[in-house]
Order: C-alpha cells, then sequence, then structure tokens
C-alpha cells in the first residue's frame, strides 16, 4: 500500500482529529461565549466520529440471524451515539440558556467584559 492509499482508507480518521483541534482551539481561544458552545459543537461531532468510525464493518448486515449472512454489524456504538448526541442538544440548550441571562445580566457575552466589570463591582 501506498502512503496515498493509507491516507485514502483512514480520511474519516483525519476528519476526527482536524473537528476535534478546530472545536479545542475555538473553546480556548475565543472569549465569545456564542463562539464557545459552537466549538464545543465541533469536539462533540468528533467524538462521534470517533466512536463510529470503527463501528463500520464492510459486508456487515443488522444482526438479524439468518443463514444468508456471517458478518453481523454491532448496533452497540450507533445507539450509544445517539444517547450522546441527545444529551449534547440538551447540554447546548442550557448552555444558550445560561448565555442568554448572563447577557441580561451583563450586558454583553464576551469572557473579558465580563471579569471587567466584576472586577469594578
Amino acid at each position: 500500500m501506498t502512503g496515498w492509499e493509507v491516507i485514502a482508507d483512514h480520511y474519516n480518521y483525519y476528519v476526527t482529529i482536524f473537528l476535534m483541534v478546530a472545536g479545542l482551539y475555538i473553546v480556548i481561544a475565543r472569549g465569545n461565549m456564542i463562539k464557545k458552545l459552537v466549538g464545543l459543537g465541533l469536539f462533540q461531532t468528533s467524538v462521534y466520529l470517533l466512536y463510529l468510525s470503527p463501528g463500520r464493518i464492510i459486508g456487515g448486515t443488522a444482526p438479524i440471524i439468518d443463514e444468508r449472512f456471517s458478518v453481523y454489524s454491532n448496533p452497540l456504538p450507533h445507539v450509544l451515539m445517539l444517547t450522546a448526541i441527545v444529551v449534547g442538544v440538551a447540554t447546548l440548550a442550557v448552555g444558550l440558556a445560561l448565555v442568554v441571562r448572563i447577557s441580561e445580566e451583563y450586558g454583553t457575552i464576551d469572557e473579558d467584559e465580563i471579569f471587567a466589570k466584576d472586577e469594578d463591582q
């Protein structure tokens, strides 16, 4: 196998790494709380891809016993990620509600401005 074939066979892992690094960078580097929540969403998406990528089996079918099939896919990673997506959406909703409340209290959603207002009081 050449180097390009290895990259083509594992492109999903490269996408996962890119999304993870991009999400982490946004969370760390940005002061805007909405942007931080977007970064957390990207990071969560990378984790979903990380768990679902090995769950894919070429030629695998649903785990229903039948004489015609001998290779089955495990549905557990997909079910767990579905649960994680629901939890992630709920967490995002709580985070957005907190940002709205912080915006009402401080008049801004930028971390530096909030810290400055807290120091003045």
